[in-house]
């Protein structure tokens, strides 16, 4: 058994937070393998990720002896076993680069998930599912079904235990119910560089505009359209001969890339959200 762990905390900055930290792990007779910091001079809030082995303790132990060391502190807190991937669901409608991307890469050993079902409102990409053993799931969605194609996803995130919900261009707007089910745990990638462009039909949006950039934004799922705690962005050159299908296809990897950075910094327990902003320990 894996006696590695992640540890992940913030709160309101003040003195002695490190010292308290690293005594605890020493106390416990662990090592620290990677440590990195942040402190937000705005909020006054403290950021910490630590990446640590333990022999000598079991999770439970930790995880109550965490427990009472945080609450001093008003800690908001997780540990969590390296050795364990992320249980994880994605959703997709009917452009597939993302989704390629990432199976690819998951099954290519570059993403620490266990991805246990993929969801979608067509059929296109059920044998790109079978293809690597993965359950697919059709649920259809319209307006006269929505709360219960969405009841039917929501049972399907439930039973797989999911801890990570990764919209790989799924474009339906989730109900506020459902993105507050999965507040802090479901990554959405726009192809726009917010907030520029949101919405519908963003490559339309940016072509008419004339930009000479177009961009991709990984960002948390809220209940606001396009306006969450953004993970990580990133662009691509554009010019005046660029047509609507030019900025459509140059974007789709840039897409790709943006999404499995932010997914495998999540996986990684590298974000922390920060209000409408992240820490990103890279």
């Amino acid at each position: 058994m894996s006696h590695t762990y992640i540890l992940t905390l913030s709160c309101q900055d003040r003195r002695g937070i490190v010292h308290g930290v690293t005594g605890f792990l020493l106390e416990r007779d662990g090592n620290i393998e990677e440590a990195a910091q942040f402190n937000d001079t705005d909020t006054g809030l403290f950021f910490m990720r630590v990446r640590f082995s333990c022999p000598a303790a079991e999770p439970d132990e930790l995880r109550q002896a965490l427990a009472a060391f945080a609450e001093p502190f008003g800690m908001t807190w997780g540990l969590h076993p390296v050795a364990e991937p992320m249980r994880t669901v994605i959703f997709v409608s009917r452009e597939g680069h993302c989704l390629n991307d990432l199976l690819f890469r998951w099954k290519s050993g570059l993403l620490p998930l266990d991805i246990r079902a993929i969801i979608s409102n067509h059929r296109d990409f059920y044998q790109l599912a079978a293809s690597y053993n993965v359950p697919f799931h059709h649920v259809a969605m319209t307006k006269a079904n929505k709360a219960q194609a969405e009841a039917r996803q929501k049972e399907i995130i439930d039973a797989e235990g999911a801890e990570l919900v990764v919209l790989a261009r799924y474009m339906q707007i989730l109900s506020d119910d459902l993105c507050r089910h999965l507040a802090g745990r479901a990554i959405n990638i726009h192809h726009s560089f917010l907030p520029s462009f949101k919405g519908a039909k963003p490559y339309y949006q940016a072509h008419d505009r004339g930009v000479k950039l177009i961009g991709a934004t990984a960002h948390y799922v809220t209940a606001d359209l396009d306006e969450g705690p953004i993970i990580e962005q990133d662009v691509a050159r554009a010019d005046h001969t660029a047509t609507v299908e030019d900025l459509t296809a140059r974007g789709r990897d840039t897409e790709s890339q943006v999404l499995a950075r932010a997914v495998k910094w999540h996986s990684e327990h590298r974000v922390l959200l920060n209000g409408h902003r992240t820490v990103v320990f890279r």
